[in-house]
């Protein structure tokens, strides 16, 4: 099964734009330490089809985000 990505960013990344197998934007999210509840969301958000089914994950991401732009 495919891991679950930004379209964008794996179309760069088949373009050889992008190192192989790495998802730039992923790389960017996962020095913020928020990487596994960013994961989290994409995979409900895979599963579901719908972000409103993915409330807990999107609390949880957006709480991460928040920690990390305090500690700034």
């Amino acid at each position: 099964m495919a891991k679950p990505g930004h379209s964008w960013s794996r179309a760069a990344a088949e373009q050889g734009d992008a190192e192989e197998g790495e998802d730039p934007l992923d790389a960017r999210i996962a020095r913020t330490g928020c990487l596994e509840q960013h994961r989290q969301l994409q995979e409900c958000m895979a599963e579901r089809q719908d972000w409103r089914h993915c409330q807990e994950q999107l609390r949880a991401f957006g709480a991460c985000m928040a920690q990390r732009q305090q500690r700034q």
